[in-house]
């Protein structure tokens, strides 16, 4: 994982209420263990027609939605399944932050361990933020806060642990290296 502090883009809106995760990547492309690829087929039974084309008029196939990472979605955003593929998809497709006023405990857990930050604002903001797609938005890990573009900044919840883990680019396991020492001067003491 990449250290993350900030993350400046234009949103891309997907109004949907209820997006599970098998609609953000179907389990017929479950198959891999890697992380890699699997932007390809984000949404794809949304993106595609049945030969494959892409369909005009979905929102991540506009040029409007072309290099935007912040992806602001309807009520209970990655519900379902706890497939941890879910986020890999968005993020190898390029999506950074999820934003929205209720994401899934299990994919929220997901998320933070993969990079991919889930931002939970209240009604107003979030009801903002779909009335006007494509306006540039800052999440700042540090202050906790989604800036929009009027200046005004959005307190967010996340916990101190990931917060460290997303800031220092650290999964679970790079945060348990990071301690390393520590861990086996405990074990040895405990011989």
């Amino acid at each position: 994982m990449q250290p993350i502090s900030q993350i400046r883009s234009r949103t891309v809106v997907m109004p949907n209420d209820d997006i599970d995760t098998d609609q953000i990547i179907p389990a017929r492309f479950l198959t891999t263990t890697t992380k890699v690829g699997l932007g390809a087929n984000l949404f794809t039974d949304w993106r595609y027609n049945e030969d494959g084309s892409p369909k005009a008029d979905f929102v991540l196939n506009t040029d409007a939605a072309k290099g935007a990472s912040v992806l602001v979605a309807g009520r209970n955003f990655g519900c379902g399944s706890s497939r941890e593929h879910a986020p890999w998809a968005l993020l190898d497709f390029g999506i950074n932050v999820v934003v929205n006023t209720e994401i899934a405990d299990i994919f929220r857990g997901n998320s933070l361990k993969n990079g991919l930050v889930p931002v939970i604002v209240d009604g107003p903001t979030h009801a903002w933020l779909i009335e006007n797609p494509g306006v540039e938005v800052t999440v700042d890990l540090d202050s906790k806060t989604i800036e929009l573009p009027d200046g005004r900044r959005v307190d967010f919840p996340i916990d101190g642990f990931s917060r460290y883990c997303l800031m220092n680019g650290l999964d679970q396991l790079g945060f348990l290296s990071e301690h390393e020492a520590a861990i086996r001067s405990f074990e040895e003491a405990r011989a």
